[in-house]
Parts: C-alpha cells; sequence; structure tokens
C-alpha cells in the first residue's frame, strides 16, 4: 500500500511539473526584453519588462481580441445552459412520444466534430447574408461574435444534455414528489430543487464548454473573418508578426494573456466542483 501509495504521489508530481515547468517559464519569458533572448532560455530576466504586455494588450491588440474571446465564451455559456438544462431535465424525467428518438439523436451529435462541418456552417451562413443583403448590406451572420457564440452553443448541446440527463436520473424522485406536494410547478420544481442538487453536472459542463469555446481556432478564424477576432486567432496574427521582428517578449506576452484566464478558471471551478460533490455524497 505504501509503495503504491508512492507511485501514486510520483506520478501526480511528475505531471505536475510537466505542466508547471512550460507555464512558468512563458510567464518568466513574457517578462524579458529582446537582448535577454539571446543568452540562456532558462536565464532569469534582469527586471520585470511589463512594457510586453502593454505592447500586446495596446499595440497588437490582445485587449480587443481578449474582450471578443470573453463576450463570445460568456454568451454561449448562457445560450447552452439556457437550452440544455429544461432539455435534459424533461428528457430524464418526462415520458413523451419520441423520447427515445430524441435520445438518440442526442447521442449521435456526440460523435459529430465540429471542425469537420465548419465549411458547411460558412457556406449556409454566407447565404443567409447573401438572401439578407438588402436589410444587411455589410452581411450580419459571418463576421458576428453573437452568431459565433450561437454555433458554439448549438455545437455543444449534445454533449451538455447527455452529461445532464444522466446526472438528473440519479436524483431520487422523492425530492421532486415532496416540492410538489409542498404546490411547486415544475418549473419552480426545476429550478430550485433539482438544479441546485445538479451543480456538479451544470460545473462540469461550464468548464468543458468554456475551454472548448475559449480555445476554439478554426471555427473563429472562419466565421470571422473580418477585425473582432478572438484571442486565439489574434496570437496566431501576434506569433506570425513577431517572430518576424524578433520581438518574443511581447509573444510571449500575448501567450500569457490567453492562458492565465484558463488557469484562474479551471482552479475555481475545480474547488466548487468538488465542494459540490462532496455536499451531494453528504446528503445521499
Amino acid at each position: 500500500m505504501l509503495l503504491k501509495r508512492g507511485f501514486t504521489y510520483t506520478l501526480v508530481g511528475a505531471i505536475a511539473l510537466l505542466i508547471a515547468v512550460p507555464v512558468g517559464w512563458v510567464l518568466v519569458a513574457s517578462l524579458k526584453t529582446k537582448g535577454e533572448f539571446y543568452g540562456s532560455p532558462w536565464a532569469l530576466p534582469e527586471g520585470l519588462h511589463w512594457r510586453n504586455y502593454t505592447d500586446a494588450f495596446l499595440d497588437a491588440r490582445m485587449g480587443q481580441y481578449f474582450l471578443t474571446s470573453v463576450l463570445v465564451t460568456a454568451l454561449g455559456l448562457v445560450l447552452v445552459l439556457l437550452v440544455s438544462v429544461p432539455a435534459a431535465y424533461v428528457v430524464a424525467r418526462y415520458e413523451f412520444r419520441g423520447r427515445g428518438f430524441v435520445e438518440a439523436l442526442l447521442m449521435a451529435g456526440l460523435f459529430v466534430n465540429v471542425n469537420y462541418i465548419v465549411v458547411p456552417i460558412f457556406l449556409m451562413l454566407v447565404d443567409w447574408d447573401r438572401a439578407l443583403i438588402d436589410a444587411f448590406p455589410d452581411g450580419f451572420f459571418i463576421d458576428n461574435p453573437a452568431m459565433l457564440s450561437l454555433v458554439y452553443a448549438a455545437t455543444s448541446i449534445p454533449f451538455t444534455i447527455y452529461l445532464l440527463t444522466a446526472y438528473f436520473r440519479s436524483i431520487p424522485k422523492e425530492y421532486e414528489e415532496a416540492a410538489s406536494m409542498d404546490g411547486a410547478g415544475r418549473l419552480r420544481v426545476m429550478t430550485t430543487v433539482m438544479l441546485p442538487m445538479a451543480r456538479p453536472a451544470v460545473t462540469t459542463v461550464i468548464l468543458f464548454n468554456f475551454l472548448a469555446y475559449w480555445n476554439d481556432f478554426i471555427i473563429a478564424l472562419t466565421l470571422l473573418p473580418g477585425d473582432g477576432k478572438t484571442v486565439q486567432v489574434g496570437l496566431l496574427n501576434l506569433m506570425t508578426a513577431q517572430k518576424a521582428a524578433a520581438d518574443y517578449g511581447r509573444l510571449y506576452a500575448g501567450m500569457v494573456i490567453v492562458i492565465v484566464p484558463v488557469l484562474i478558471l479551471y482552479a475555481v471551478i475545480q474547488r466548487r466542483l468538488i465542494e459540490g460533490m462532496a455536499a451531494g455524497g453528504v446528503k445521499g
């Protein structure tokens, strides 16, 4: 048992180092001047060169791209939760004609990689813009962050409903019956009884969908061809420009701008997820 525990701790420590070392190196590199990159790559910077972040935010427009990603990701999460939570609750708890067919479609949607259908989505939106060219000469569906959020939400609905449905089914029906006896309607039962109990599952889908939306590159590159880029597309442009200029400090500062929000949110979500699971285990 002691040997097994030691092996587990060693493995976890090794994995943590594999993650922490590259992230730490990027953080240190983002504070170096242009001249310091020609020395040892592992040497610490002589000072904190915060100008790299200022240049990345303002000159390279990473601040604008960051805000676009925040808006797109937040709107996508709101849309997918508004649709998926009620749908998952209905599929899990109510008998209706065609429920098996609906579940089969949701299962089939799990096997569709959105990156494989991005071109048909793009062509469909282009056709819609052509149909509305008189009302919207500059286009409405292409280069619209709100439409990108809608595409994110629509393509992640099968996974979200699948996970939430499984969790709703694991909750005993006695909680709903008790709330109904107290006079609560279906909507109130779902929002005040079932949804708080399903917090671990909701937290999980928020985490996975956030990572998918924030880290997406192909869909954002295709549907936002104008200036309103997301951070992933903006980072590619920054990498191309700074490699030519040999200004790697600004490049790594842009990488930190992309990485840090993900690390912060993951740490917060992970803590709340564990707390929610522990609370659910005590109640059960």
